[in-house]
C-alpha cells in the first residue's frame, strides 16, 4: 500500500490528507514546524502533554477559526485555547468527529526506569484513524503495553512507532511491538532527536529485524 497519504514533519508530528471528506487537513503533535505554506488544519491531535507534543506556539502556526483540537483534557488546559476549539478525548475509546472516525488507545510507560515519564493515570493517548480507507495508528509515547498486543486483531495498514528510548520504547521493544501489531507498514518516529548521528543504525536494526511487517522510514519536511 501507499503512505503518500502521510507527511512525517520530524519526531513524532505527521501531517495527513484525507481524501474522503472534501480533503481536509489533519495534523497531530505538531512540534517546531518550519515548513510555513503547510495548509491550516482542519483537526489537530495531540496525544499528550508533554511540550514536544502539546506545542500551542506550533498549533498557533496550523489554527483556523473552525480547528478543532482534540487531546486529552490536561493538554487542552495546558494550551488555554478557547474552550469552543476544544475537543477531550480519554483512552479506549472510539469518537466520530466531523463525520471522522477514529479510536483511542492508552499510551503509557510500564518499563520500570520510565514509569515518571509517561504514567498510566494520565490518561494519554495514541490514536487509530480511518483514513482514507486505511486503519492508522500513532502510537504517541508508549511502551510495548499490553493493550498494544491486541491490536494484531485490528488487521491496521499503517502503525507508527516510537523507537528512540529514554522516554518510550527504544528500537529492540520496537520491533518486538511491530512483529506483534503486524500491522502491514510500520513507520518509525520519535528517535532523531534522541538518537543524534545512530539513529541511521537504529533504522538499519529496525528494517533487519522486523518480519512480520514492512518498514518504511518517511523523509521528514522541512
Amino acid at each position: 500500500m501507499e503512505v503518500s497519504d502521510i507527511t512525517w514533519l520530524g519526531h513524532a508530528s505527521f501531517f495527513f490528507t484525507d481524501q474522503t471528506s472534501g480533503n481536509r487537513i489533519y495534523y497531530i503533535d505538531p512540534f517546531e514546524i518550519k515548513n510555513i505554506s503547510l495548509a491550516k488544519a482542519d483537526l489537530i491531535f495531540i496525544t499528550h502533554a508533554h511540550y514536544d507534543h502539546c506545542s500551542l506556539q506550533d498549533i498557533q502556526k496550523i489554527i483556523k477559526n473552525d480547528t478543532l483540537v482534540i487531546a486529552p483534557s490536561d493538554c487542552l488546559t495546558t494550551l488555554g485555547i478557547e474552550e469552543e476549539k476544544q475537543f477531550p478525548v480519554t483512552p479506549s475509546s472510539s469518537f466520530t468527529v466531523r463525520d471522522f472516525s477514529f479510536q483511542t488507545i492508552p499510551a503509557y510507560n510500564i518499563n520500570p526506569s520510565r514509569l515518571s515519564f509517561h504514567p498510566k493515570d494520565n490518561n494519554w493517548v495514541g490514536y487509530i484513524f480511518s483514513l482514507n480507507g486505511k486503519k492508522v495508528y500513532h502510537a504517541g509515547d508508549t511502551d510495548f503495553t499490553p493493550e498494544m498486543k491486541g491490536l494484531n486483531t485490528l488487521h491496521l495498514d499503517v502503525a507508527m512507532l516510537p523507537m528512540g528510548g529514554t522516554y518510550t520504547m527504544d528500537v529492540t521493544e520496537a520491533i518486538e511491538a511491530a512483529n506483534a501489531i503486524s500491522a502491514k507498514i510500520t513507520i518509525p518516529m520519535h528517535y532523531k532527536r534522541l538518537l543524534g548521528e545512530g539513529y541511521k543504525q537504529t533504522e538499519e536494526q529496525l528494517k533487519q529485524s522486523v518480519t512480520n511487517s514492512k518498514v518504511v522510514i518517511l523523509p521528514e519536511l522541512r
